[in-house]
């Protein structure tokens, strides 16, 4: 649930943002935005560029620090005291191209050592891609370059999953096959936060839409999810 200054609804929610601000030198990014988040949601962040979603994204991420505020995740913890529980999607894929879609994740799988990681023969078949492809990276397509990144994401099993823009630059069907895929996380009890540009993209899969504008909440809202 969300809210401007009251108290935080929900009983143990899997994150909590409480009057967050985030200042880059005089420019305020996040401005006071409180949100509890909760387990097996999916949140979808709207809003124009800088309004403050992928600054939001980060900072659950622990890839930032807030200025003003408190974020908490797991009950207890601060973000970047719980990375092994989040995994985070950014708008840059962050693969390699000259190596294979089970290359790439073999490499990311050793990145977690003495840590439980899916298998990324696995992983690449649970966002619905064929681990045995004999095709670079760079001969994928759109959407199977976001599938793969999607897949990087699952190795380590987050329970907090985070996505920024991951329809960009998808298809029709591309996105369709995204967001079935993201259903059905979500029904797993993970908690799902992404942004985008295009709310509609996103309507299939959102248990709530927040819009920011200029750092602040302007809206929050109920969704109706289809899948």
């Amino acid at each position: 649930m969300i809210e401007d200054s009251s108290e935080p609804v929900g009983n143990s929610p899997c994150a909590r943002v409480d009057q967050v601000s985030k200042l880059f030198g005089s420019f305020a990014a996040l401005r006071q935005v409180s949100v509890d988040l909760e387990p097996g949601r999916c949140y979808v962040l709207i809003g124009e560029n800088g309004a403050g979603k992928s600054t939001l994204l980060r900072i659950l991420a622990g890839l930032l620090r807030p200025t003003h505020g408190k974020v908490t995740v797991f009950s207890q913890y601060e973000p970047l005291e719980a990375r092994a529980r989040i995994g985070y999607m950014s708008h840059a894929p962050m693969l390699y191209d000259e190596l294979t879609g089970v290359e790439n994740l073999r490499y990311f799988a050793s990145l977690y050592p003495g840590r439980p990681c899916l298998d990324p023969a696995e992983a690449l078949r649970q966002v619905g891609l064929d681990p045995d492809l004999n095709r670079t990276l760079g001969q994928y397509s759109q959407g199977m370059r976001q599938r793969t990144s999607l897949a990087r994401v699952l190795l380590p099993m987050p329970e907090l999953l985070l996505l920024d823009e991951p329809f960009s630059n998808m298809d029709v069907e591309s996105v369709r096959q995204m967001v079935k895929l993201l259903s059905g996380f979500r029904h797993g009890n993970r908690t799902i936060v992404l942004t985008t540009h295009q709310r509609e993209l996103a309507a299939p899969i959102a248990d709530y839409v927040l819009a920011l504008r200029a750092g602040r909440v302007a809206s929050f809202e109920p969704g109706s999810p289809t899948l």
